[in-house]
C-alpha cells in the first residue's frame, strides 16, 4: 500500500476520475448508500478544489484506499447533512477540527487488504489531518466502525448516540490526534513552552522520551 496525500486542485484529472470511479463502486455499488452519482462516478458538494485527499494504490498502481478530508469552519458533511448526529449540540465549527469522510480501504481487485493497512490508511489520514493544523477529527460513522478503532489503539469518543439513517446505523464519532502528530504551529503555546523547556535540559537537544 502506497499513499498520495495531496489537496484536489493539485490531482491530475485522470486520477481525481478513478477515484471517483472507485469510490462509486465502494460505496453505491458494494455498500448500497444512497449517494450522488452519475455515470458511475461518486461524488458530492463536499469535493472541491479545496478538498484534500488521502489516496492509497497497490502494487501495480491500483486504487485500493481512500479519505477525505474538510475543516469544519468550511461546509462539510456532518455540519450540513448529518448535524442531528450531535445530539442536540452545534456541529463543531473551527480551523483545528477537520471532519474524516468516505474512508474506505476496500480492494476491489485482489481483496489482498489486511486490517492493519485498513489502520495504516487511517493513521496516514490522521497524519495528514494533523500536518494541515487539525487537534482533532469528526466523522460520520458506521457503529460497527467503534470497536474496530478501538482495536486498532485509536483515541475515541461518541458525540452522540447512534441514530438511523436511511436503513444505516450512524453516529458522530471523535478521533483524537495524539500531540507528537502535530505540528509545532499547532500546539498550545504552554506546551510549546514545556517542550523547550525539556529540550533545552536533554543531551543534544533531544527531547526526553521521544522515539
Amino acid at each position: 500500500m502506497k499513499f498520495l496525500s495531496a489537496k484536489s486542485d493539485a490531482l491530475c484529472n485522470t486520477l481525481k476520475s478513478e477515484l471517483e470511479r472507485y469510490r462509486y463502486k465502494v460505496f453505491v455499488e458494494t455498500l448500497g448508500w444512497d449517494l450522488p452519482s452519475r455515470d458511475g462516478r461518486e461524488t458530492d458538494q463536499f469535493d472541491h478544489d479545496d478538498t484534500y485527499y488521502v489516496i492509497a494504490r497497490d502494487e501495480e498502481g491500483r486504487i485500493n484506499g481512500c479519505a477525505r478530508l474538510l475543516p469544519t469552519d468550511r461546509q462539510y458533511l456532518l455540519g450540513e447533512i448529518f448535524p442531528q448526529l450531535m445530539a442536540g449540540q452545534a456541529p463543531p465549527r473551527h480551523h483545528d477540527i477537520w471532519e474524516l469522510s468516505r474512508f474506505t480501504s476496500m480492494d476491489l481487485h485482489d481483496n489482498r487488504n489486511t486490517l492493519e493497512d485498513t489502520f495504516r490508511l487511517l493513521r496516514k489520514a490522521i497524519a495528514t489531518a494533523a500536518t494541515l493544523g487539525a487537534r482533532r477529527i469528526i466523522s460520520v460513522s458506521p457503529v460497527g466502525i467503534e470497536r474496530l478503532l478501538r482495536q486498532g489503539g485509536f483515541s475515541t469518543e461518541r458525540a452522540g448516540p447512534p441514530m438511523r439513517v436511511n436503513g444505516h446505523l450512524l453516529y458522530a464519532c471523535w478521533i483524537d490526534i495524539p500531540v507528537r502528530e502535530r505540528p509545532i504551529s499547532a500546539l498550545p503555546a504552554r506546551l510549546w513552552r514545556m517542550l523547550n523547556a525539556r529540550t533545552a535540559a536533554t543531551p543534544q537537544g533531544q527531547i526526553a522520551g521521544a522515539a
